[in-house]
């Protein structure tokens, strides 16, 4: 199986819904398997982060009426932002919208600073309410249409809920990312249908891939049951020169790009990709952090992924 290569994007950086819609669009039309954004609300790193944020699913809405055939997803949804029951509804609107084309990655969100700005509650303990999130979601999304779906735990409380609307596929696929040693892999494998490693040092994939088809063996899964991914920086020139202008365009040094992301010249990404494949690596998440540098796009599409598989 040729590895999968999807385009991920920072839009709290500074970006418009346009945009964003460049991307995607550009994104479908060279034929990468999907578009994904962040859900974060502030900038990072010293940026205006100008004209402001955008909501995640609120984007991912247009796109999947302004977009034909590319999937859409969240790299990754913070289970602070949005209660489960209302994410379920929100997430299987836009799977309707988009005709079966949504993901949804979930995580326990980290970043403070961003609730602090916009007075959302930020718990320390949020492990528990992650958990309790994909239980719900996962839950609302399986029951038959014309049962109720309940549920009692430490966070939430759902009764007799209709669980409706339904997505368009029989499954949205969840995904799951995280570093812990033994619950995040469990919660893996009890929900998840991807697994994620973002921004890991490069020989820890690996390793980590094995701890987490341990834990699925645990869970009676097997290992193939559930696709192995990596999020890291995209940084790619035609030639030396190429490469040092992009680098230099997102802020980041050469030598720290080469050493902890797909980054060089198109003989180095293409080795450094068919590396991560040889561990188990079975998708790749190329953060795009120059949205108006449409030709990275295409030089990828073009020089870089026919040397795959």
């Amino acid at each position: 199986m040729t590895l999968d290569l999807r385009i991920f994007t920072e839009p709290q950086q500074g970006a418009t819904y346009d945009d964003q819609l460049a991307v995607a669009r550009t994104t479908e039309q060279l034929g990468f398997s999907a578009f994904f954004r962040s859900d974060h609300y502030l900038a990072m790193g010293g940026g205006d982060g100008l004209p402001g944020p955008t909501d995640s699913w609120v984007t991912l809405a247009g796109l999947a009426r302004d977009t034909s055939t590319v999937r859409l997803g969240t790299l990754v949804s913070s289970a602070t932002f949005r209660h489960p029951g209302v994410l379920a509804i929100q997430v299987a609107q836009v799977d309707q919208m988009s005709g079966g084309r949504v993901e949804l990655g979930l995580g326990t969100g980290w970043f403070e600073a961003e609730h602090k700005a916009y007075g959302i509650p930020f718990p320390d303990k949020r492990f528990g309410i992650l958990e309790e999130q994909l239980a719900i979601v996962t839950g609302l999304w399986g029951t038959p249409v014309g049962e109720t779906f309940s549920f009692s735990g430490e966070h939430y409380e759902l009764v007799d809920s209709p669980a409706l609307p339904k997505p368009a596929q029989s499954r949205i696929p969840v995904l799951v990312g995280g570093g812990g040693p033994r619950r995040t892999p469990a919660l893996a494998a009890r929900y998840g249908d991807e697994y994620n490693q973002a921004f890991p040092e490069i020989d820890t994939i690996g390793p980590r891939i094995e701890v987490i088809n341990k834990a699925l063996a645990d869970a009676g899964r097997a290992p193939g049951s559930i696709v192995q991914s990596v999020a890291l920086v995209a940084a790619v020139g035609q030639d030396e020169a190429e490469f040092t202008r992009r680098a230099a365009a997102i802020g980041r040094e050469p030598a720290e790009l080469r050493e902890h992301g797909i980054a060089g010249t198109v003989a180095e990404v293409v080795d450094r990709l068919k590396a991560l494949e040889a561990v188990g690596v079975e998708r790749v998440y190329l953060q795009v952090l120059d949205l108006a540098d449409l030709d990275h796009l295409d030089l990828v599409a073009r020089e870089v992924r026919p040397q795959l598989g």
